[in-house]
């Protein structure tokens, strides 16, 4: 990988390359996002937050770097950012608690 980066550098000459490769597709995904994120039943602020929020759920580092930006330009704070992502990690961890509950089954299950 170029620069010994983890994630290469989100670059125009990438997403060209992307959108060349798959031009129907690429047009239907920002499409979808056009209208996913535009204002609606929730405001596009809110929308942004909960992006933030999910983004670092899934771990993507473009995702929370856009969607951060995003937010920050639709109004969010700093403090209304930072929030959203302790609610992702409030989330991603009582996840892992929640799903304590297979183990706990499978170990019943078994003599001990």
């Amino acid at each position: 990988m170029k620069n010994n980066q983890l994630y290469p550098e989100a670059t125009r000459e990438i997403s060209e390359e992307r959108a060349a490769l798959a031009p129907e597709i690429t047009e239907a995904f920002h499409n979808f996002s056009k209208t996913v994120f535009k204002e609606g039943a929730l405001p596009e602020k809110t929308k942004q937050l909960i992006a933030v929020a999910v983004a670092h759920v899934t771990q993507c580092p473009y995702c929370i770097r856009g969607h951060t930006a995003n937010a920050m330009r639709k109004g969010a704070s700093k403090e209304e950012i930072m929030e959203a992502i302790w609610v992702a990690s409030e989330m991603r961890a009582g996840a892992a608690y929640a799903h304590s509950a297979l183990a706990i089954d499978e170990m019943g299950t078994h003599k001990s």
